[in-house]
């Protein structure tokens, strides 16, 4: 349970900060695809018998590169749509060809939060330490190009290259995530909880900050409600997220129809925040 409360917590914060970016991009559709990467080399991984945190960086990686490399010549979904068909095709060669038991393979696709090791800490720490630098450093620049992509070219912002960087971020969340709610469910953490936080709030620093916020008590609920009723975890990070957004668009309803007068300072807060 310690080592649960520990990566969980991590991952929730990696989650809430990356998945802001996902959403303010619009990048939805690959950070669903990256994790089907990932859990691709997962099972690759368990095949030869390799730690599996190293497989699913190497395809997560591979996948977020062949995403943003091709994404850049052709149709960007129809580029995310073959990248995740590839990966699944590869997933399923590799299970095919493994003698591990169901539950191993079970984990793999929605987590195991309470089956994470002691060993297994250090480099999920690692990982997200990684993925906030690289956030702080690309913040300015991401935020530029999610938004005002016209400024940020004038200011020397590459669209091109911010979007290769940021998918790279994608896949390092990715890495750190899967082993705790699943290559099939990470998507939900990462995406609930920041759109829940846009519904409320316009200015990014705040916005990035709730969405860490409600990310941490989805996984915390999560865990307590799966460890007592011996349920996946993933079922309950997906409905809680689901619920925390549904939630945010109900706030965001209300505020246009019972509180006009707050909408226009609040709509022009994010020229001034960004």
């Amino acid at each position: 349970m310690t080592n649960a409360w520990v990566v969980a917590t991590i991952v929730a914060v990696i989650a809430g900060v990356v998945g802001f970016f996902v959403v303010l991009r619009g990048s939805a559709f690959p950070a669903h695809a990256i994790p089907n990467g990932a859990f691709a080399g997962a099972a690759g991984a368990s095949l030869i018998g390799v730690n599996t945190l190293f497989g699913l960086g190497v395809f997560s990686v591979l996948a977020a590169l062949g995403i943003g490399a091709l994404g850049r010549r052709g149709r960007r979904d129809v580029v995310t749509a073959l990248a995740l068909v590839v990966m699944l095709a590869l997933g399923a060669f590799f299970l095919s060809q493994t003698t591990e038991y169901e539950p191993e393979i079970f984990s793999l696709l929605f987590g195991e939060v309470l089956g994470i090791a002691s060993n297994e800490i250090l480099p999920v720490a690692g990982l997200g330490v990684a993925c906030l630098a690289t956030v702080a450093v690309l913040y300015r620049p991401l935020i530029l190009s999610s938004v005002v992509p016209d400024i940020g070219e004038a200011k020397g912002v590459r669209a091109q290259r911010m979007e290769m960087a940021f998918l790279v971020v994608v896949a390092l969340a990715t890495t750190m995530t899967v082993p705790v709610v699943g290559a099939l469910l990470i998507f939900s953490l990462m995406i609930g909880p920041p759109a829940a936080a846009r519904s409320f709030t316009n200015r990014p620093p705040v916005a990035i900050a709730l969405s860490v916020g409600i990310a941490l008590a989805t996984v915390w609920a999560s865990i307590a409600i799966s460890f007592e009723t011996n349920w996946p975890i993933g079922f309950f990070v997906g409905t809680l997220s689901a619920f925390a957004y549904l939630a945010g668009r109900g706030w965001a309803a209300w505020r246009r129809t019972g509180a006009p007068r707050a909408v226009p300072s609040e709509s022009r807060a994010p020229l001034v925040a960004y």
